[in-house]
């Protein structure tokens, strides 16, 4: 089943955050800082997050960048190429996660690491240059165009660079570790494929990233718990002209409306970990602001729900439940005054942005 999605503007507020922490910029150090914080210069300040990989299924990027979406200056440093040597994965940046990182106002600063430390077979403890990453910082805050605009012209015209700036540092890595890395002619063709031209870039990530969407539509994640139809095929696409390959854990269909649904699942705990939580709501962003949508060419209405499910609950509660309610399945489940004002937050959230978040029993 497939389905299409269109998305023409984002309106969306957000409410489950944290407290980041202040860096001055005399002390930045892109690989010092935690993974989402403010950085504070003269009276500028910008909200800065930074990705451990280009790929957005490793360790929680839309969780660092959502922690950063409800300030006016937003940043996220993401390597262009992240490569663990030979016998390890080696992962490139996709157009599509530009033009999410464009549709959310965040301007992307597309680094290259120049260090690491050598691990049986393969590198870890990878540095960015810092150098290079606070040179753009000062850039973007002389930088009055938008997000959108710094991102694709960074693309056009720096681009190129960086990938001879990523061939030179992993040449340098892989002399002084004595671990073998992937061949430079996967970055030259690379930066063949996406040319110079923007438009070639983004098929060629498209491309990729339809093939990882349906090994994934395959694919059932042990942190997803399903109790309605499986997983469906979605394609947002948006204003900017960026399209999403992504894949929805689980759909509701009745004759008028389909439900949307992102399921986060623990077996361990009452709730699933605020990175999960955070990575779906990024998700709830994108689904509750569909303007149209259709279901194998047949328009429909839709609504997003977040579902976050445990082994350990007894019952269920929704964003739309009562007081009383909620107060009868905290008590049964016995939960701690912090969960309780976790689940508030999410569920006020949910309310403010017109989709539903249920939390319930699953095995």
């Amino acid at each position: 089943m497939d389905v299409i999605g269109t998305i023409t503007g984002l309106k969306y507020q957000i409410l489950f955050t944290n407290d980041l922490k202040d860096v001055n910029i005399e002390d930045f150090d892109i690989n010092k800082i935690p993974s989402s914080c403010l950085l504070k210069n003269n009276k500028n300040t910008s909200a800065i997050s930074k990705w451990v990989s280009p790929k957005r299924t490793r360790s929680y990027p839309f969780e660092r960048v959502y922690n950063t979406l409800h300030f006016s200056k937003k940043i996220t440093v993401i390597p262009v190429v992240k490569d663990e040597g030979a016998s390890g994965d080696r992962d490139f940046i996709q157009w599509d996660t530009v033009s999410l990182m464009s549709l959310l106002d965040v301007f992307v600063i597309f680094a290259y690491y120049e260090k690491a430390k050598k691990r049986g077979n393969k590198i870890t403890n990878q540095q960015f240059d810092n150098n290079y990453v606070l040179s753009k910082i000062k850039e973007i805050e002389q930088y009055h165009s938008s997000a959108l605009h710094w991102n694709l012209n960074e693309l056009n015209m720096c681009l190129h660079t960086i990938i001879d700036k990523v061939k030179l540092s992993y040449a340098n890595i892989e002399e002084t570790t004595k671990v073998k890395l992937h061949n430079t002619s996967g970055l030259d063709n690379f930066k063949e494929k996406i040319g110079k031209d923007v438009s070639l870039f983004m098929s060629f990530s498209r491309n990729k990233a339809q093939k990882a969407q349906s090994r994934e539509f395959v694919t059932q994640q042990p942190k997803e718990s399903l109790s309605t139809l499986s997983k469906a095929k979605i394609t947002i696409t948006n204003y900017l002209g960026g399209q999403y390959f992504l894949t929805v854990d689980e759909i509701k269909i009745t004759e008028k409306n389909i439900s949307l649904i992102e399921g986060k699942h623990t077996k361990n705990a009452l709730l699933p970990s605020k990175g999960d939580i955070k990575d779906g709501l990024l998700k709830m962003i994108l689904y509750s602001n569909l303007s149209k949508i259709s279901v194998n060419g047949k328009n429909t209405k839709s609504n997003a729900v977040l579902n976050l499910t445990s082994s350990k609950l007894k019952g269920i509660i929704t964003s739309s439940s009562s007081k009383k309610d909620n107060g009868l399945f905290f008590l049964e489940n016995n939960f701690s005054d912090k969960q309780m004002e976790l689940v508030e937050t999410i569920f006020a959230e949910a309310r403010q942005n017109n989709f539903v978040v249920q939390i319930r029993y699953s095995k």
